[in-house]
């Protein structure tokens, strides 16, 4: 007897009753493991022709259609809008706390020292920092603040702060979030590019992750906001993927959301929306089509606008060190701006090379099981070194905001506390060149002093069990290092105008020399040679500071710190991070130069057993469940016997898995003698014989395949380029082996002389 399911009176086949209504769970991914590119691309090319032959049947789906369209660029004003709010709530709160540790304001605990002195009627400009609302801890306990006892009673409570807000963040990220600590960068590249880490971007993973930057970055730990800022966006962006079916399904297309998510991070870390769209362009993401660019762009300019309306700073600037220099600079000047790139390069490869022994070591000896005790360390250490100098007690993004300063006339700060000359040209902004006063010269020795310890101790902090970004603590030393240049330089014009470098342009009483000019060009040369941006750094630097004339120093320092960076080590601080954690990530901007066949990297090898394969017609349930038992591979070829081991498709091992449960329970009679069928026809049955299973619907009918022949850079940048997760090697047209992600990784490592083991998924 012929099973009535199979021909239909014209001879066309009925597909099987999986294809009609889909199983749940076909099509989706195990944790750890790496997405189809090409069948996800597929997917959505499908979805969207349906849609649009349905369109014209009916005004109801017109209306579904249009809102498939809008539903991208709704979701892309949501991300916005929330990491705005997100970013301006951690921005307020980090302020606050920041200045707990060394007081508390009187009128109301909840301001700030900036916000409790503004609403004072006491204070005068000269001492704006002191009013009498605001009280230090020493003047709350002892009722002074003066003499050595305070200063002791001061330091005790800000170390005790410190530790406190140390202490609870490592605490809170142990408990509930584990994902939530490192900045995130890396991770989310891996992510963009395919691979699968449940629950990196989850709601714990927001939650947690938004209260403990708050705590890291007020414990005065060096570390930033940045980074972790592009980790919380890219969460928000998952987390309201959900509430769209459209991306909820396809994980291709959240990753085009991710990608815009990322930009929206550095849009409002920096408050440099353009930069942010170029970061995400150069620096993470791995697919990154044009529609997504102008989403990115639109989704941070929404989380721009959100900050600029929440209002972090009170000074309607989007970051704490916004400044606009006047005076121009000189041609000669652009030797101690290639200085300062050489510096910042050289500075970046060291950085790299020992923040990553350090992490070795936190991975390989006993520090790695002891996280919160070398949290309470290095902050216990952080906060002593720390209080004495005033440059490093302040927190790191005041210190940036500080050294980027031009002096005016009523800067009170040390640095501007050059001997008076008598100022002739009143009206104008720019002062004249002056000798240093003694205050500058102690100021030179404290930034001396806080170059080296920022330094050393960045290289500790990186990577602990807390949110840590990156950003500010390179470029508060770029700042330091560019501060120190630019005031020797400026003494240098002062008193020696009359050499030939100084003679063209540096006339006497003329404002030759800007130092805090000088302090932006060494913290972009600092951050270039960490993270090796080129681009996407330079638009993030001049939109933070307003200053279009600058774009020619800022690119000479960020090319040459760059080439001096890459000429040192090959890899930026994330690749480094990507590949010390053994993610599965294929750097798109590696050559891969060795002269070896795809024959040499397939497997099985020439020892090893053949090929699991399952024949389209010869196996039944039983067979195939202990084929997939006895294996742990994530996918099998369909062959058409295997004698002749010609290639029909390749099946999925998690879609086989479903469909045969879900057969059991559903469909009648499907037993362990049941044969399988992943032919067009089922062949008339025996008679007494189990009803047959049908799973042609979930075979892959285009498998990617390269003859064993084919040079592995081609097969490499196929991967690349397409995103596969596996692609088939065949001989004459007969299956010979398969490649995957994790061959080329191992393959490629191997050929760099490194464990091919360290590479941790399946």
């Amino acid at each position: 007897t012929v099973n009535t399911g199979t021909g239909m009176p014209n001879g066309v086949p009925k597909l099987m009753d999986l294809l009609d209504e889909p199983v749940p769970g076909v099509g989706t991914y195990e944790d750890f493991n790496t997405i189809d590119w090409v069948r996800e691309k597929s997917k959505d090319r499908d979805r969207h022709r349906e849609i649009a032959t349905k369109s014209k049947e009916s005004t109801l789906a017109l209306m579904k259609s249009i809102s498939d369209a809008f539903s991208g660029w709704l979701l892309m004003l949501l991300v916005g809008l929330m990491a705005g709010a997100l970013a301006g709530g951690i921005d307020i709160s980090a302020h606050w706390m920041t200045d707990l540790k060394e007081g508390v304001c009187l009128n109301g605990f909840w301001f700030n020292h900036e916000h409790c002195c503004w609403n004072s009627n006491e204070t005068t400009f000269q001492e704006r920092d002191k009013c009498p609302n605001w009280k230090s801890w020493a003047e709350l306990i002892v009722g002074t603040n003066d003499g050595p006892f305070a200063y002791i009673m001061n330091y005790v409570m800000y170390v005790c702060w410190a530790l406190l807000f140390s202490f609870l963040a490592v605490s809170l990220v142990r408990a509930f979030a584990p994902y939530a600590c490192g900045s995130g960068i890396p991770e989310i590249k891996t992510i963009l590019s395919g691979f699968i880490i449940r629950g990196y971007l989850g709601k714990w993973t927001l939650m947690i992750k938004t209260i403990t930057l708050v705590l890291a970055v007020s414990s005065g730990l060096s570390l930033g906001k940045e980074g972790p800022l592009v980790h919380v966006a890219c969460c928000c962006g998952n987390i309201l993927c959900h509430l769209f079916t459209k991306y909820r399904r396809n994980e291709a297309k959240r990753r085009e959301v991710l990608s815009a998510a990322a930009a929206v991070g550095v849009s409002v870390a920096f408050g440099a929306p353009i930069g942010g769209v170029l970061f995400s362009l150069e620096e993470v993401s791995y697919y990154f089509p044009l529609k997504t660019l102008w989403r990115s762009f639109f989704a941070a300019l929404v989380a721009a606008f959100t900050l600029r309306s929440i209002n972090p700073f009170g000074n309607s600037r989007l970051v704490l060190f916004y400044v606009e220099f006047h005076s121009p600079w000189h041609l000669l000047e652009l030797i101690p701006f290639v200085l300062l790139g050489i510096f910042g390069g050289i500075w970046g490869a060291f950085f790299i090379r020992a923040n990553i022994a350090w992490c070795r070591r936190r991975k390989t000896t006993w520090l790695g099981h002891y996280p919160v005790l070398e949290v309470l360390v290095v902050t216990a250490v952080t906060a002593l070194l720390a209080f004495p100098n005033s440059y490093t007690r302040m927190s790191t993004s005041e210190l940036i905001s500080e050294l980027f300063n031009d002096c005016g006339l009523l800067d009170s700060s040390q640095l501007c506390n050059y001997a008076n000359v008598s100022v002739t040209k009143s009206s104008s902004d720019a002062l004249p060149d002056r000798p240093a006063g003694q205050d500058v010269y102690t100021a030179m020795w404290q930034l001396s002093l806080a170059l080296v310890f920022k330094m050393l101790i960045t290289v500790v902090t990186f990577g602990m069990k807390v949110p840590s970004g990156l950003f500010i603590p390179s470029m508060a030393v770029g700042a330091i290092a560019g501060r120190l240049l630019g005031v020797g330089m400026e003494q240098l014009a002062y008193y020696h105008h009359d050499w030939v470098i100084f003679r063209g342009w540096c006339s006497p009483g003329a404002d030759c020399i800007t130092p805090g000019l000088y302090a932006m060009v060494g913290a972009t040369a600092c951050l270039g040679g960490v993270t090796r941006m080129t681009v996407s750094l330079v638009v993030i630097m001049f939109e933070l500071t307003g200053g279009l004339e600058y774009i020619v120093p800022l690119m000479a320092a960020t090319m040459t710190s760059k080439w001096v960076a890459d000429a040192l080590g090959r890899e930026g601080i994330y690749e480094a991070h990507i590949r010390l954690n053994g993610y599965p990530f294929l750097e798109p901007k590696e050559e891969f130069s060795h002269k070896t066949l795809a024959m040499d990297v397939m497997r099985p090898r020439r020892s090893d057993p053949p090929l699991s394969v399952i024949t389209q017609d010869g196996m039944s349930v039983e067979e195939v469940e202990s084929l997939i038992a006895e294996t742990s591979y994530s996918g099998f070829p369909v062959v058409v016997s295997h004698e002749s081991q010609r290639l029909v498709g390749f099946v999925q091992r998690r879609d086989l898995v479903i469909s045969i449960e879900n057969a059991r329970q559903r469909q009648e009679g499907v037993v362990s003698a049941s044969r399988i069928f992943f032919t067009e026809y089922t062949p008339p049955q025996p008679p007494n014989s189990p009803p047959p299973l049908k799973l042609r619907g979930i075979m892959d009918l285009s498998p990617f395949t390269v003859t064993d022949h084919t040079a592995m850079d081609i097969v490499v940048d196929i991967f690349r380029k397409l995103g596969l997760r596996q692609c088939l090697v065949t001989h004459n047209g007969r299956l010979l082996g398969i490649i995957t992600k994790k061959d080329i990784l191992k393959h490629m490592a191997q050929m760099a002389n490194r464990d091919p083991d360290s590479i941790l998924f399946n």
